[in-house]
C-alpha cells in the first residue's frame, strides 16, 4: 500500500502523537450517500489546462493543471451517482457586481477586486463537469457550502446520511465544507483525487488534518467502489427544470 501524500510532511513526533490519541479512525459510508462538488468553476481552473503562475497571471485563483487532472476524476463520480440515482450537489461563488457583500474577503487578497475581460463568466462551473438538470446548485459567498445556504435543507429533506467530497481549495472551501457536514453528523468521504489546491503543502497537510479528525480521505476508486455497494434508487431527486425555448 502507498503512503499518503501528506506522510512526507509529518515528523516522528506527528505520527507518535497521533497514533497515540488514536486519530483517523475510519467513519465509513452509510447507506443514503450525495455527491458535493465543491466550486470548481472557471474561477478555480482556469479556461483550459496550463501551468499554474500562467493561468493564475489570468485567473488568480487558478489552481492550474492539477484542477484539470482533478476533474477527470470528478467526473467519473458524476457518472456513478447518476447511474445510481444518488444526489449531486454543486456549490460556487456568488457576487455583486459593487461588491458589497465581499466582506471579510476583501482584507485578505490584493487582487480582490480584478474584473478580468473572460468570455466565460467566471463562477460558472466548468462544462466538463456542468451539472444535469437534477442536480442542485448551491450559491455562496463564503468558504462553507452550508453557511447561509439551504444545503442542510436539503440533506435533512433527501435523508442523506454520507457526504462524499470533492473540489477546490483543499486547505480552504472543501475544508469549511467537510468541517460543516461533520458537524452536522454527517459521515464526511473526501475523495484525494478529486480535490485540488494551489499549494501542495496546504493540500496534504489539509488532506491529513480531516483524515485525521472529519472524515476519511479516500481513492476514487475506493469511492466509486463503495457508491456501487450502495442500493440504488433510493431517493426521490429533483425532476429538474426544462431548458428555456430560443427566442423565435
Amino acid at each position: 500500500m502507498s503512503k499518503p501524500i501528506w506522510d512526507r510532511f509529518l515528523t516522528p513526533r506527528d505520527r507518535e502523537a497521533f497514533a497515540a490519541a488514536g486519530y483517523a479512525a475510519p467513519m465509513g459510508f452509510g447507506q443514503r450517500p450525495a455527491l458535493m462538488i465543491v466550486d470548481v468553476s472557471y474561477n478555480f481552473c482556469g479556461d483550459r489546462p496550463e501551468p499554474l503562475l500562467k493561468s493564475i497571471a489570468k485567473w488568480r485563483n487558478s489552481c492550474g493543471e492539477d484542477a484539470w487532472r482533478a476533474i477527470t476524476h470528478i467526473r467519473r463520480l458524476i457518472d456513478a451517482c447518476h447511474g445510481r440515482g444518488f444526489p449531486i450537489f454543486y456549490s460556487t461563488n456568488t457576487r455583486r457586481l459593487d461588491g458589497f457583500d465581499a466582506g471579510a474577503w476583501r482584507w485578505k487578497n490584493a487582487r480582490e477586486f480584478e474584473d478580468p475581460e473572460h468570455d466565460i463568466k467566471s463562477n460558472d462551473i466548468v462544462a466538463e463537469i456542468a451539472p444535469s438538470p437534477q442536480d442542485v446548485v448551491i450559491y455562496k459567498t463564503k468558504p462553507s457550502a452550508f453557511f447561509g445556504t439551504p444545503l442542510i435543507s436539503f440533506l435533512i429533506d433527501l435523508k442523506v446520511d454520507t457526504l462524499v467530497v470533492c473540489g477546490v481549495s483543499t486547505s480552504g472551501c472543501v475544508r469549511a465544507t467537510v468541517i460543516d457536514a461533520f458537524s452536522n453528523n454527517l459521515r464526511v468521504q473526501v475523495v484525494e483525487e478529486g480535490c485540488f489546491d494551489r499549494s501542495e503543502a496546504s493540500h496534504a497537510i489539509n488532506l491529513c488534518d480531516m483524515n485525521a479528525k472529519y472524515a476519511d480521505v479516500i481513492s476514487s476508486d475506493a469511492a466509486l467502489a463503495a457508491l456501487a455497494r450502495i442500493p440504488a434508487g433510493q431517493f426521490d431527486l429533483p425532476k429538474g427544470a426544462p431548458a428555456p425555448r430560443a427566442a423565435e
